[in-house]
């Protein structure tokens, strides 16, 4: 063993002998010398190479040796700090996936301590601390502070992943936003002004996903800006105007301003863009059978033309699907409101039976399927 330096243990970083470094780069160190000596060695052998090189004084050759060994040091303390990152990072991991989020929020932080680029981990340190908040705990500070640290690590992970260009860090970049706007949401931190503007984020980076605007339409109806939210759902209507979900929301939306009309045509639009799905028509007929029953207003003209529509509208259900129980069940219950209305006694029970033999039916078909589950 050269003289000079003691043999390297295993372990830490900082445990290894800077001599071995230093001699990497100044061989005269690794025999003994010291830093003026080692670089005069070096500067000498340099000469006879035939190169130029002014000699350099021995302080600025030690001056030199120690900023080396600073980025050696460096270079070989984040290397290992980004191999304990990543150790931590699985087992945090498997305790996430474990559903132990307690003990996973501490092994995030520990890789994230060790490595801070590990950007993924910002995500799962948020959800982390978000899982472990509770809503029936609501102003204890202890608790709050959970939601606070998964904002904030939500926040971060959006910041870090904004520009990603790997599939997964991208996906992790928008759950991210999701999660954070989910935060400040009626049923956590309850703030609407901070959820739009990461919200309004989520629409910019895909203008053509409508469920974002469903959120922000939420937001703004929750809020009773209610033509701004008319509005955003009529913008995700326009980006995706062959999407079922996006007719269904107006339709929804429209029923809780009470506007029958606006809500019966959504749901016809979504008709037409599902014209073989037996359960768009089938919708169709149980907002008229609801409407009929549940309108005071409605006079028993008005309630006879719903009744006849909502009639059509389950037919024609029942016509791309003979055994659809859903659409029998709400015919038998449209036959029996009609009956409500009949003058005529003999009608009046005609068509009582049918309805009733339509729930036979529709008992028969469940007590199939149930057998059918069973074996």
């Amino acid at each position: 063993m050269a003289k000079g330096y003691r043999k390297r243990r295993a372990g830490p970083i900082d445990h290894l002998d800077l001599r071995f470094f230093a001699s990497l780069y100044w061989p005269g160190f690794a025999h003994g010398n010291s830093p003026r000596q080692a670089g005069n060695i070096r500067m000498k052998n340099y000469g006879n190479k035939g190169g130029s090189m002014r000699a350099m004084s021995g302080a600025s050759l030690a001056l030199i040796a120690m900023l080396t060994l600073g980025t050696i040091v460096s270079s070989a303390c984040s290397q290992v700090g980004v191999v304990q990152a990543r150790r931590a990072f699985k087992q945090a991991n498997m305790e996430y996936q474990a559903q132990n989020y307690p003990r996973a929020a501490e092994l995030y932080e520990e890789a994230l301590q060790s490595d801070p680029n590990l950007v993924e981990a910002y995500f799962y340190l948020g959800n982390s601390y978000d899982n472990q908040w509770k809503p029936s705990r609501r102003g204890e500070p202890e608790n709050d502070a959970l939601m606070d640290k998964a904002v904030e690590n939500y926040q971060t992970a959006a910041e870090k992943l904004a520009t990603a260009t790997d599939e997964v860090q991208q996906t992790l970049g928008k759950r991210s936003l999701e999660y954070l706007q989910a935060a400040y949401g009626a049923d956590k931190l309850n703030d609407p002004a901070k959820a739009e503007p990461i919200v309004q984020r989520m629409i910019q980076l895909e203008p053509g996903e409508p469920s974002n605007y469903f959120v922000l339409a939420k937001i703004y109806e929750d809020a009773g800006a209610y033509p701004e939210s008319e509005e955003m759902l009529i913008n995700a209507r326009e980006v995706k105007p062959n999407d079922p979900a996006v007719y269904m929301t107006l339709a929804g939306f429209y029923n809780r301003q009470g506007e029958f009309e606006k809500t019966i045509e959504a749901l016809e639009e979504r008709a037409k863009v599902e014209p073989n799905n037996p359960e768009a028509f089938q919708t169709i007929a149980a907002y008229y059978w609801d409407e009929t029953r549940g309108d005071a207003a409605l006079n028993d003209e008005q309630k006879r033309d719903y009744l006849q529509k909502g009639l059509e509208a389950v037919d024609h259900a029942l016509q791309i699907r003979a055994d659809y129980v859903e659409a029998l069940t709400f015919k038998g219950l449209l036959l029996r409101l009609q009956a409500n209305l009949e003058k005529d006694p003999a009608r009046q029970q005609a068509l009582i039976k049918e309805a009733v033999g339509l729930s036979d039916r529709a008992n028969d078909l469940r007590k199939q399927k149930t057998a059918g589950t069973s074996d």
